[in-house]
């Protein structure tokens, strides 16, 4: 059996010291070189062989986390992994001790379209580090070859010569980054994300400055609701487009893990885009799409086989796996304004649901390392902006022979 751990690492706007990132924000040495010491000693602690990263600005600053965490390694492992000389050295417990660095691993960064250098506008990038290396190039999901255009319908009693509109996607707000990864005698497709944020997206007029909207002394709540809108409605596009790309794996017959900040709940619309929905119980229950009368429903065998296709192509949640088989309730990786939910998933295929007969592999543990979470709303809070405001979320996969 071959056993393996990814993650997904948010790690809140990484980037060299003295550099802008967004407008009048930037690190000074001592406060960049406080994250990278922090950033270090997640991944230590981590150790995971597959590791999905947000919020990267630049290459450079994450290849230099990674310098130091593997120098961390070494002198750790120095410390406490026995030389040849003892008899004990082969215990089970050196093992568990022991962290491998990252210095064979390879790493593939996309940086944002969107990003032109300009200090105080910057916009972040993706990377994957992977032990296994990769099958392939990487590839960068971000500009769109051919704009998607998604129709609206006409609601009843408005048909005809009605005009519903289209919202039209040209580019994502940061690219998704798409993996090949060899593990074992298998390869596993791996989707790094990082879906358009909550916060409001409002239009600056010709000429301004800034949208009206964001001068909070003349409030207008209706204009920013449309701004929340707006971002909804971007997230779920880009949630849709991950989608396709997702079912395109699965159709191509490659187990799929699909990771990162998807800032919205396991339950969201945009969420459930990407995983896909949940079969009915029973479709023999239900009318057919194509009925002639109140008992014409779908047929038995027509409900195995609707059943198998939606449960084909449908994620699993590393997150509710781990809830199930350890009976804990609460599990986050975000805290603001009091609510405590997870808005960064490992998402899985169903090459590793543990109910399906044709399985590769199955999660046999999943860790969530959220100690440095605080929720930033509230005045007793402590300083936490050189860590991340986002747990790291990792999923143990035993893969069968």
């Amino acid at each position: 059996m071959t056993r393996f751990t990814i993650a997904s690492f948010n790690v809140k706007n990484l980037i060299g010291p003295d550099k802008e990132y967004y407008e009048f924000q930037s690190y000074t040495p001592e406060e960049y070189a406080w994250k990278e010491d922090w950033m270090a000693d997640q991944l230590v602690t981590m150790d995971a062989d597959i590791v999905g990263f947000q919020e990267i600005f630049e290459e450079e600053a994450l290849r230099a986390v990674l310098r130091e965490a593997d120098a961390r390694a070494e002198m750790l492992n120095e410390a406490v992994i026995p030389d040849r000389t003892k008899s004990y050295r082969r215990k089970v417990i050196f093992r568990k001790l022991r962290v491998d660095p990252y210095t064979g691993a390879e790493l593939a960064f996309a940086a944002n379209s969107a990003d032109d250098g300009v200090a105080g506008k910057r916009r972040p990038g993706l990377a994957i580090l992977s032990r296994f290396g990769f099958a392939g190039t990487p590839e960068v999901i971000q500009d769109l070859a051919t704009p998607i255009e998604i129709p609206f319908q006409a609601l009843r009693g408005l048909e005809g010569d009605t005009d519903a509109g289209f919202y039209r996607i040209r580019r994502l707000s940061r690219p998704i980054l798409k993996a090949r990864i060899p593990v074992g005698d298998r390869t596993i497709t791996v989707f790094n994300c990082h879906l358009k944020s909550k916060l409001g997206e409002y239009l600056t007029p010709e000429g301004a400055d800034y949208a009206p909207e964001e001068d909070l002394t003349n409030y207008d709540p209706v204009g920013r609701a449309l701004g929340s809108l707006r971002a909804a409605l971007r997230r779920m596009a880009e949630a849709w487009v991950l989608r396709a790309e997702i079912v395109r794996e699965i159709e191509a017959g490659h187990p799929v893990m699909v990771l990162g900040d998807f800032n919205d709940g396991e339950n969201a619309v945009s969420t459930e885009i990407i995983t896909g929905e949940a079969p009915f119980r029973n479709y023999a229950w239900m009318l057919r799409h194509d009925a002639k009368d109140r008992n014409d429903r779908y047929s038995e065998e027509e409900h195995r086989q609707i059943s198998e296709d939606v449960q084909r192509l449908r994620l699993r949640s590393a997150e509710k796996l781990f809830v199930r088989k350890s009976l804990r309730d609460m599990v986050y990786t975000t805290a603001f304004g009091g609510v405590y939910e997870s808005i960064d998933q490992i998402f899985l295929s169903r090459h590793f649901d543990p109910d399906h007969e044709g399985r590769i592999g199955e999660m046999t543990y999943y860790s969530v390392f959220n100690d440095h979470i605080t929720d930033g709303s509230h005045p007793e809070a402590p300083y936490n902006k050189l860590a991340s405001d986002h747990g790291q979320i990792m999923a143990h996969i035993t893969l069968r022979k």
